[in-house]
């Protein structure tokens, strides 16, 4: 193995060596190359969740809830108890190694971080890390999806590639998003839909120099997937019949229901993760102890309500067909939502698009079905409201119409319902931005302190250090007491504020470990240039 290895990290070095200076080409290169390895990694990812899922229910991801229904319900109760335990000491493990930041997964909100602070940077441990909690989370029964977890992994199959072959950071958010639009499209069997997600979400914007190679790292991951697992959509939904003038309007109105659904379950997230963050601390509870409890209360929904368990799409499917009553579906929407919540703010691994794309199913599916009850003669059948209820919801909670809009209908190889699902979605995702004012992955990252509403002007005084912008000097006489400094570790925006504040036209710079020892010395000029210099690459970026 170690000599695989040493063959594999010198046949790296020489490719490096022979594209250096070819830019455009050693980035197309490398983007398809992003594409095929990230659809491995994806679908060893799914692999390994089903794995998981048939020793903990008897059936792979796709049949948990028949899975589930036939085992005993101390059985299905124990399996997400047990996997959070496993979960509990996989986080141990990632923190004891510094694997993960702050012992939780990763997902989505983590590769934007990583575009917009860390330069594309991601560790290849912390990768791998999360996948391996993800897949454990979620194929125990935990209710979260798998999207999220694919995409980080295929960002950090990028970040080892393009950092291991030298590229500069001018290349590297765009290869991140290859790596992300990659996992996309190989998690949906959807190209284009990873195309416009990995610009949507993950870049946050639309320009023209990034589109050519990150279509080439989805469509390569799309034929990888195809080759090894099919070329078919997810869902195959019965015939809903012929659609009216008037299912586009009762269209708006499920976007209505929608988009409040999101809302409240983008705000129950929320508030229980910050709950339980603070039960935990107020109490002393251990971050480790949190799987295990989350695992009791998703067992317990999960042995009446078995749709909870998991990704979700075999529930979906059900209701597509037609197999549930309004009245379950409406529980069905409330159990999803409570399980998901719990499942996310008790540390298991997973995302939310599956879950959003199960509540609009559910939704969907009871708003067609009240719908044909009352007017059986002319509106389209269930099936049809429950497809586009898929997009609404998920689109609301991630905040991306263009990129879930799409999605939907790769999944469901359904175009007809193109109008009607573009004004549900338009419609939920006002109402959600409205009412909650941030997407799912947005207030992620506004616990951690970027507000990316502030645009890339925010970022860059929050992100970039004094010590990289400061003139250094050798260590010289301790400062008095009472002068005014900087610290070296202060943010670009702190050091403006101090400058203004003491009204001087520099000030020194001293080291965090010893306040009275000066290192440096950073000027308001050279901090203002330093701030213009990252505000204008930041723009060639997003306007070529």
């Amino acid at each position: 193995m170690p000599r695989k290895i040493a063959r594999i990290l010198i046949a790296l070095r020489k490719i490096r060596r022979r594209l250096q200076g070819v830019d455009v080409l050693r980035v197309w290169i490398l983007a398809v190359v992003i594409g095929i390895a990230a659809a491995y990694g994806v679908i060893a990812f799914r692999f390994a969740i089903d794995a998981v899922s048939s020793l903990a229910f008897g059936e792979d991801e796709g049949g948990v809830v028949s899975g589930a229904s036939s085992l005993t319900a101390w059985r299905a109760w124990a399996a997400p108890v047990i996997g959070g335990f496993v979960v509990s000491g996989l986080l141990f493990l990632a923190h004891r190694f510094q694997w993960l930041a702050g012992g939780r997964g990763q997902g989505v909100a983590d590769v934007i971080e990583a575009r917009a602070v860390s330069g594309g940077n991601i560790s290849l441990r912390a990768g791998l890390a999360a996948a391996t909690v993800s897949a454990v989370s979620i194929g125990a029964g935990g209710s979260a999806g798998r999207e999220g977890p694919a995409v980080h992994l295929g960002a950090t199959i990028a970040s080892i590639l393009y950092r291991k072959l030298g590229f500069t950071a001018k290349h590297r958010r765009a290869l991140l998003g290859c790596g992300a639009a990659a996992a996309v499209s190989a998690s949906f069997n959807a190209p284009v839909a990873g195309v416009l997600f990995a610009l949507e979400v993950i870049l946050g914007n639309y320009a023209l120099s990034v589109f050519g190679p990150i279509a080439a790292a989805s469509v390569s991951a799309a034929i990888i997937t195809r080759i090894h697992l099919g070329d078919f959509p997810a869902f195959a939904p019965p015939e809903y019949g012929v659609i009216g003038t008037i299912d586009v309007p009762l269209a708006a109105l499920l976007g209505v229901f929608c988009g409040l659904v999101a809302s409240g379950f983008l705000q129950t997230v929320e508030r229980m993760t910050v709950g339980v963050r603070e039960f935990a601390q107020k109490r002393k509870i251990s971050y480790l102890l949190l799987p295990p409890i989350g695992g009791v209360i998703v067992g317990l929904i999960g042995v009446f309500y078995p749709e909870v368990f998991g990704v979700g799409y075999e529930a979906v499917t059900k209701a597509l067909n037609g197999d549930y009553t309004i009245h379950l579906l409406a529980i069905l929407v409330l159990m999803k939502g409570v399980a998901t919540a719990v499942t996310l703010s008790c540390r298991f691994g997973g995302g939310v698009f599956s879950p959003g794309l199960v509540i609009g199913a559910f939704m969907g599916a009871a708003f067609g079905a009240g719908l044909s009850e009352l007017f059986p003669d002319v509106t389209a059948s269930p099936v049809y409201y429950a497809m586009i209820g898929m997009g609404a919801v998920s689109g609301a909670i991630l905040g991306a119409p263009i990129s879930t809009t799409l999605i939907a209908f790769e999944l469901t190889g359904e175009y007809g319902i193109t109008i009607s699902l573009m004004v549900a979605v338009a419609i939920a995702t006002l109402i959600t931005q409205w009412t909650c004012g941030k997407s799912f992955f947005h207030w992620q990252l506004s616990r951690r302190g970027y507000d990316l509403s502030e645009g890339p002007q925010g970022i860059i005084l929050k992100t970039t250090r004094v010590r990289e912008v400061m003139e250094k000097m050798p260590p010289g006489a301790p400062l008095p007491a009472d002068a005014e400094r900087l610290g070296a570790g202060q943010s670009l925006g702190e050091a403006l504020a101090k400058l203004n504040e003491a009204e001087e036209h520099g000030l020194p710079v001293v080291d965090p470990s010893d306040e009275n020892q000066v290192v440096g010395y950073l000027s308001r000029v050279k901090a203002l240039a330093a701030y213009n210099r990252a505000l204008i690459e930041e723009n060639i970026e997003h306007h070529t």
